[in-house]
């Protein structure tokens, strides 16, 4: 596709998420919380992202899991495996789970998303959209060709504060048109988890989860 071209053909959609299996997700909430507080959190965040997904007009929807599915799982998703590697090479072979047209990949941990996050994503005349995390990461990476993953994200080191730069610049180097989607804070850390909360829709399962669970402590 050439940069600035209009993106015309189905959205796809994928959730890359680890199964909430106590003392695998979240550990960077323990302390303050137990290892099944923490699993608690991520499986609520988890399902609120997968419902926000559902409501986000696409052709398909895809969870890419490590571990196996569970009831948090609603209709509407297919599931497939990740790869084994680091993260960077998960997020690339995520995307050869794509056909042609737009593809759109979020995480597990920013249970605030909206539908109006992701206005526009694979609509609009960009080649990538990209979500930067207040950290210094990233929540959101999409591309108009899928396919282009393997180069542009394989070799981004990721987990530091400097990751969403340099994949930011990977696709800009390579002469992709760019839409920046919001700033949002990932949930890794107990002071994260408060922010997140307030900022999440009502009803939010992430809100009720962290209210039940400082309430039993």
């Amino acid at each position: 596709m050439s940069a600035g071209h209009a993106v015309t053909e189905p959205l796809t959609l994928l959730v890359i998420a680890k199964e909430p299996v106590p003392g695998r997700v979240k550990t960077r909430l323990t302390p303050p919380y137990t290892p099944h507080e923490a699993a608690a959190l991520a499986e609520a965040a988890l399902t609120d992202t997968l419902h926000t997904v559902l409501q986000v007009p696409a052709h398909r929807r895809l969870l890419v899991l490590d571990g196996c599915p569970g009831p948090w799982l609603p209709p509407g998703f297919d599931v497939v495996p990740q790869v084994s590697g680091a993260l960077d090479e998960r997020i690339a072979a995520a995307f050869a789970h794509c056909g042609h047209g737009p593809a759109l990949l979020v995480g597990m941990d920013t249970p605030q998303l909206t539908p109006d996050h992701l206005a526009g994503v694979g609509r609009d005349s960009h080649d990538a959209w990209f979500g930067p995390a207040a950290d210094g990461g990233f929540w959101a990476l999409g591309l108009a060709e899928p396919a282009r993953a393997k180069t542009l994200v394989r070799g981004v080191p990721m987990s530091t504060d400097r990751t969403g730069a340099i994949q930011r610049a990977r696709l800009t180097t390579a002469g992709l048109k760019v839409a920046d989607l919001a700033v949002l804070r990932d949930v890794d850390t107990a002071a994260d988890a408060a922010e997140v909360a307030a900022c999440c829709p009502p009803g939010s399962r992430f809100t009720t989860a962290l209210r039940r669970t400082e309430a039993a402590r």
